[in-house]
């Protein structure tokens, strides 16, 4: 069943071009702020399992801070390879609730 779910205020977003993990029923999701706009995404890395959400945001994209593979936050799609990728969520904010459709 797909809907979306409240996952945090719109206060507790993370600044520009910043990421942070964020719980969420059944998961922890990456939610980065690229210049403006927010994304949700997996917080796990497929290299090594390390948290994106712990990472940082360079050139647009979010960036392991493990190993420093870098993730497109609107695809999900690794920079260095179209077939490493991570799955992005449907992320909207109405007044003060983020919500993510977790499908």
């Amino acid at each position: 069943m797909s809907g979306f779910t409240r996952i945090l205020s719109a206060s507790e977003l993370p600044a520009d071009n910043q990421a942070r993990e964020v719980e969420c029923p059944g998961r922890t999701l990456c939610i980065a702020n690229v210049s403006g706009e927010y994304s949700a995404m997996d917080n796990v890395c497929p290299h090594r399992d390390g948290p994106l959400g712990q990472g940082m945001v360079e050139y647009g994209k979010v960036v392991c801070p493990w190993h420093g593979w870098a993730f497109d936050p609107k695809t999900g799609v690794a920079e260095h390879s179209a077939r490493a990728r991570v799955q992005v969520f449907p992320l909207k904010i109405e007044g003060d609730d983020v919500l993510v459709d977790l499908g």
